[in-house]
């Protein structure tokens, strides 16, 4: 996939796998000119201040969770008419449903460290002052939400997963490359882009309200990041040459299908003890499974498309992905909706909360 120096290559684990260190090599760019700013950045950066959330504060982590419970309503189970699947009993199938929501929030919160990384990186690496700005605010949105994807994992659903090797592997690609615009797009529009459609099922039809809260909280953040890849990209890439481009679409082809793949859930087949190459088949080929994939490129398509990555081999992918259709959607307004959505969880929370201590 993307370029990567030989320096950046290796990996290292530390004890007990408890600390891995990728090893990478990029370019920290000062930028001395202060009084030049990139139109709409600066408003976001704005937006983003006013914005922040505290998730001690905000959340109600007073709220019981029973991880064994339905959180996720049982349509959407893509094994549910498999047989081996429709012999568990109600134990095994109570254990089924809490280990595939801890795995799809071990996703969402391995997937938010690697954002916080990235972010980081892109703090240093990025050549506008305004961008810095607003990345510089996305480091600190990253960090509240590993904060609070790991205290519900951690003290609600009492089950971490490993990170999925597919999600792993484009994170590590985005992390390696020296080119300051493929962190980007590696992160800012592909990852963030599939997560915000992820994190839209759990926001719209979870029943547990403190899951329910922690994705729409984030999502109100998310939308920003995604708008971020989408304005720093679609001025900067109309000036690349057509070998360069073909680089990024590339990269855009292979690393849409590592995103497509992350959901067949082998590692939660495996810990379950079922045959792992048959229900990965049997969640490949089910149509809810092909329907919710390709639900989770709507943010992803249209934003390609604004920033010009729109050549033959993005759109053949596309077509073979059965997500072109997404192209002509509004990317813009769907991250507003994912904002007031947000903003009237919290409107509602705050009424909630003032009422519990005027009863006091």
């Amino acid at each position: 996939m993307a370029k990567a120096s030989s320096e950046a290559r290796g990996r290292r684990r530390g004890a007990g796998d408890e600390l891995e260190t990728i090893l990478t090599s990029f370019d920290t760019s000062y930028a001395w000119n202060y009084g030049s700013v990139k139109e709409g950045l600066l408003e976001l950066y704005e937006k983003a201040k006013s914005e922040q959330w505290n998730g001690t504060l905000q959340l109600a982590w007073n709220t019981a969770v029973d991880p064994e419970s339905e959180i996720v309503p049982a349509a959407f189970n893509p094994l549910s008419e498999y047989g081996p699947f429709k012999r568990l009993d109600r134990k095994e199938v109570a254990h089924f449903r809490h280990a595939t929501i801890a795995w799809q929030l071990s996703q969402f919160l391995h997937g938010e460290q690697g954002a916080l990384v990235c972010t980081a990186k892109i703090v240093q690496q990025v050549p506008n002052l305004d961008a810095k700005f607003y990345a510089a605010t996305q480091v600190m949105d990253e960090a509240r939400h590993v904060e609070a994807f790991s205290r519900l994992l951690h003290e609600k659903y009492q089950l971490v997963y490993p990170i999925n090797p597919h999600l792993q592997s484009l994170i590590d690609d985005t992390l390696r490359d020296s080119r300051w615009d493929m962190t980007y797009l590696g992160m800012q529009v592909l990852i963030e882009g599939v997560a915000l459609a992820a994190f839209g099922l759990l926001r719209d039809f979870a029943t547990n309200p403190l899951s329910k809260s922690v994705t729409a909280y984030v999502m109100q953040d998310e939308a920003r990041h995604v708008a971020f890849g989408r304005l720093a990209l679609r001025d900067y890439y109309p000036e690349l040459t057509d070998h360069e481009r073909d680089e990024r679409e590339e990269f855009v082809v292979e690393g849409c299908y590592l995103l497509r793949d992350r959901f067949l859930g082998e590692e939660v087949w495996e810990c379950l003890g079922l045959p792992v190459d048959e229900c990965k088949e049997w969640v490949d080929r089910s149509e809810l499974m092909k329907v919710y994939r390709t639900s989770l490129f709507s943010r992803i398509v249209p934003t390609i498309r604004d920033i010009g990555l729109w050549g033959p081999r993005v759109r053949k992918a596309y077509a073979d992905m059965g997500i072109l259709g997404y192209a002509d959607a509004d990317a813009e307004q769907l991250g507003q909706q994912d904002e007031q959505v947000a903003r009237e969880l919290d409107a509602r929370l705050g009424e909630i909360r003032r009422t519990a201590a005027s009863a006091q």
